[in-house]
């Protein structure tokens, strides 16, 4: 009988100091409200990468958008991602999930080169 008196006596308080905080005017952070990941764009217009280099924090998803008139693609010089051939207006995504640096380039168009620092 004493544990459950001790867990509703726990639910009270929590109930209690929720109220309050509302009533202060201070928000309650919940799951929801945490901030979602980043999304960073690159566009592939004129045979190059803009922006060039990109910095990100870890998490985030960077998007390559091909804006040329001609396919490209985005390819890791490591392996770690690798795009399709992207035609006008075609996009890849890449989630990255370690810090590093990740230099990339068009399989096409290898004079094109870009990359992305995760910090």
């Amino acid at each position: 009988m004493r544990a459950n008196n001790v867990c509703v006596a726990s639910l009270a308080a929590t109930v209690v100091i929720a109220i309050v905080l509302l009533l202060a005017g201070s928000p309650i952070v919940t799951a929801n409200d945490e901030p979602s990941a980043t999304t960073t764009e690159v566009k592939i217009d004129n045979f190059s990468f803009g922006p060039q280099t990109i910095t990100v924090p870890v998490g985030a998803t960077v998007t390559w958008t091909n804006r040329d008139d001609i396919p490209h693609t985005s390819v890791s010089t490591d392996g770690v991602f690798k795009s399709k051939v992207m035609d006008t207006d075609e996009k890849f995504s890449y989630t990255f999930s370690k810090v590093g640096t990740y230099p990339y380039y068009c399989t096409i168009h290898p004079k094109m080169t870009g990359q992305v620092v995760v910090k």
